[in-house]
């Protein structure tokens, strides 16, 4: 499970981040309002993009941005991340506006470790179940993927690529413009965040360009030195078809 963490307190804070990794799942904290805002932002761009739904844990008083203006503000953009607001004050009206304002759910702090597991562990389930069905079709250009199928073209003509580079196109299809790093590649096609062959993700990029943009004109892979690949978007090209 992704968790973010948005708590201004470094002692529950620390607590929280120490149990949660011990239990396996990956956590992010954010000391005050604009980063928590910030980091839930980049969080649900990459559960577009594929990646596991992020829990974000909010806080209600912060620096810079309170949790219900922070909670606000997502469901305004759409953005659909499950929220468990986690603060002192416990009122009625406390609650109430939390939950008006979006959040899925409501822990009033001192709080049991144990029912706070429990309860994130609930809302990733209800995130999974409720995500919207993928699109069976991304098109970048004039290069599509059929995922039902998992075939793809350019320009209309078949083009013969292995599962692994299937995967690897899709995931770079479905954010066109966006920058994917060699980690977040490895996570999420080859399901390590350990390259044990140094250069296996540069090597079927290879494949991939010689394969999609060799015979063409218009070249859509991009490599960025040092910091990973994306597919050009310069057109606003990228686009799903349900």
């Amino acid at each position: 499970m992704n968790i973010l963490i948005v708590e201004d307190d470094d002692r529950i804070a620390d607590f929280l981040c120490r149990g949660l990794r011990a239990e396996g799942h990956r956590v992010k904290r954010a000391a005050d309002g604009p980063t928590g805002l910030s980091l839930a932002q980049d969080a649900a761009r990459e559960a577009q993009a594929g990646d596991p739904p992020t829990v974000v844990v909010l806080d209600l008083m912060l620096p810079g941005l309170s949790g219900l203006e922070i909670c606000q503000a997502l469901r305004s953009a759409q953005v659909s991340l499950p929220i468990l607001m986690l603060t002192a004050q416990g009122s009625l009206e406390d609650r109430v506006a939390g939950l008006r304002l979006g959040a899925d759910d409501y822990l009033c702090k001192p709080f049991e470790f144990e029912e706070l597991l429990a309860r994130l562990e609930a809302l990733a389930r209800r995130g999974r179940e409720q995500r919207p069905r993928q699109a069976s079709r991304l098109v970048v250009a004039d290069l599509e993927l059929d995922r039902e199928r998992m075939q793809a073209s350019r320009g209309g003509q078949p083009l013969q690529l292995t599962a692994r580079e299937l995967a690897l196109l899709e995931l770079l299809m479905s954010a066109p413009g966006r920058l994917f790093s060699r980690e977040r590649i490895l996570a999420n096609v080859w399901g390590t965040n350990e390259d044990p062959l140094t250069n296996i993700v540069d090597v079927y990029i290879r494949r991939l360009r010689a394969k999609i943009d060799d015979t063409h004109p218009e070249k859509l892979f991009e490599t960025v030195r040092g910091a990973g690949y994306r597919l050009r978007d310069s057109s606003k090209a990228g686009r799903l078809i349900a």
